[in-house]
């Protein structure tokens, strides 16, 4: 899963992951050359990402000169070792993760109204319990809020997703590896295996 263009079967599945990631990396073209990234929280909604900081500092000063800029999400979902497929050979080591990197520009966003919808998107990740009164405009306690911080949405000229669960392993190797995490049963290996068996084109089991 690495192309330009996705269905909207794909679209849905790039959404769902970048609503269960917290943590992006922004990156901006810097003033000496030097490329500038920077590990950020992120919100994303309406085909766009949001992030936010203050209204001055480097990130600000870099995008008032460059609006264009490069977005990554990635989560690893598990580490593979060489020994679940190979008994001697270090090269079958490797991860399973999911990754999806956008470029684009960045734009401010001035209107209280969109802030406001921006950072309720962040609220909604960070605390979906809720606990906490609506971010709206009406409410003048979150006015003064709204104004002082900086909101940019990145909007997307380019998209490249990366899903890699296994899809170029083949019976018996794909078999070595799913019994691997189910011994191994680390935290996120369960979820490592049902990845897999979305992803690949076998199913476990399968002669």
């Amino acid at each position: 899963m690495r192309r330009k263009e996705f269905s909207i079967a794909e679209e849905q599945e790039m959404a769902e992951f970048l609503e269960e990631v917290t943590f992006g990396f922004l990156g901006l073209a810097s003033e000496d050359g030097w490329p500038r990234v920077v590990p950020l929280n992120f919100a994303y909604g309406n085909g766009v990402f949001y992030v936010h900081g203050s209204r001055a500092g480097e990130k600000m000063k870099l995008l008032k000169k460059n609006t264009r800029v490069t977005f990554s999400a990635a989560r690893e979902y598990a580490l593979l070792p060489s020994y679940f497929t190979d008994d001697h050979m270090a090269c079958p080591a490797t991860a399973y993760f999911k990754s999806i990197t956008v470029r684009g520009h960045a734009e401010m966003i001035k209107d209280l109204d969109e802030k406001a919808e921006g950072f309720s998107l962040f609220m909604r990740k960070l605390q979906p319990e809720g606990g906490y009164d609506p971010i709206t405009t009406e409410d003048p306690r979150y006015v003064s809020q709204l104004k002082a911080v900086a909101l940019i949405k990145i909007v997307p000229e380019e998209w490249s997703a990366k899903f890699k669960f296994g899809q170029n392993v083949r019976e018996p190797e794909r078999q070595r590896i799913m019994e691997g995490l189910e011994q191994r049963a680390l935290p996120d290996d369960l979820e490592t295996q049902r990845l897999m068996e979305k992803y690949c084109p076998y199913h476990r089991g399968a002669e």
